[in-house]
């Protein structure tokens, strides 16, 4: 049961999560959403209504994520959601791609030392997305596909590299859920997973590479009107 006050932690079977990280991540995912528009006002007494939560917690969510950038303060009180530039998702793009080609690179070596884990987690990955978009469910898709690039970094075996994706985890699920995804992208990431599969390095660093360059330019053009 939620507890309504102060920022006390829930206690289930994976341990106890503060409140004030229970409203952040609830928060996020209504951004990713697109429950909260860009340059939507968020009021604190309403958040904290809708999550059946008292104010405090919320607040101080709120207040992380103005932090990391997802929210901006308004003038005289409250904040809203952050509406991105260009500039972000270029920025974005330009830290994920070396990333995203070296945890491929990792996980098809990783392959080729006997992960069969890994692959089982990619290959539930791409039958979502399918699933998902047979359906013509855009944000289930959008779940999938990010969960595909998750699966990758954790098979890449790299703590490090996992808690370097962590942290922008939450704009790539931003960005995904903004632009289009058309179906080549889909194929983009099957043959991802063949050449990870494989325990090809290079091949998939090179199918990585292309991927994460057209995902920018779609994402752009989705966004922006131009590449």
């Amino acid at each position: 049961m939620a507890d309504r006050h102060g920022t006390g932690s829930t206690t289930g079977g994976g341990g106890s999560v503060p409140l004030s990280t229970r409203a952040r991540e609830a928060v996020l995912q209504r951004i990713v959403d697109r429950r909260y528009a860009q340059g939507a006002r968020l009021v604190e007494r309403e958040v904290a209504e809708e999550l059946g939560m008292s104010r405090v917690p919320v607040r101080e969510a709120l207040r992380a994520l103005v932090t990391e950038g997802l929210l901006e303060l308004l003038p005289h009180s409250g904040v809203r959601v952050r509406r991105l530039a260009r500039t972000d998702v270029e920025h974005l793009y330009e830290v994920w791609e070396p990333l995203a080609v070296q945890a491929s690179r990792l996980a098809a070596r990783a392959r080729a030392a006997g992960d069969t884990q890994g692959v089982s987690a990619l290959r539930a990955a791409l039958r979502q997305a399918e699933s998902a978009a047979a359906a013509d469910e855009g944000t289930r898709e959008v779940a999938a596909h990010t969960a595909f690039h998750e699966c990758v970094v954790a098979m890449s075996g790299n703590p490090l590299l996992a808690r370097t994706m962590e942290q922008l985890s939450w704009q790539l699920r931003l960005v995904f859920g903004l632009r289009e995804e058309p179906e080549h992208m889909r194929a983009q990431h099957a043959e991802m997973y063949r050449h990870i599969e494989a325990g090809d390095m290079e091949a998939a660093a090179a199918s990585t590479l292309l991927h994460v360059r057209d995902s920018r330019a779609v994402a752009l053009r989705s966004m922006f009107g131009d590449a």
